[in-house]
């Protein structure tokens, strides 16, 4: 993990907890999609801990299906049932990796 986009993604996730600046909350979604797998961790975790505020960003990237499984496990980890309508046409989804993150988001949901 390179420190600089270590920093930034802190920097980013605070600006947006702190501000609700979306544009931030965005950087954090968009980072799902890099290259660098720590990366891609922490900016999950930083959704995950965000709760219901990450929800809306989120759906967002479900409609515009960005980083797919990512955004379906952290939907399912956050735990609030009312994103299962959103989740349930992913269960049927024609990519089997997408299929299987949106079921598995649902057991999830169940569980809480």
């Amino acid at each position: 993990m390179r420190l600089v986009g270590t920093v930034r993604l802190f920097v980013q996730n605070a600006l947006w907890r702190a501000t609700g600046w979306a544009t931030a909350g965005r950087a954090l979604l968009r980072t799902l999609g890099s290259d660098d797998e720590d990366l891609r961790s922490l900016a999950g975790m930083f959704l995950v801990q965000a709760g219901p505020r990450a929800e809306p960003l989120l759906r967002e990237a479900l409609r515009r299906r960005e980083s797919l499984t990512l955004v379906l496990t952290i939907l399912g980890d956050i735990g609030d049932r009312r994103v299962e309508p959103d989740l349930l046409p992913f269960a049927r989804d024609d990519d089997p990796k997408v299929a299987e993150a949106a079921r598995e988001a649902l057991r999830l949901l169940n569980a809480h």
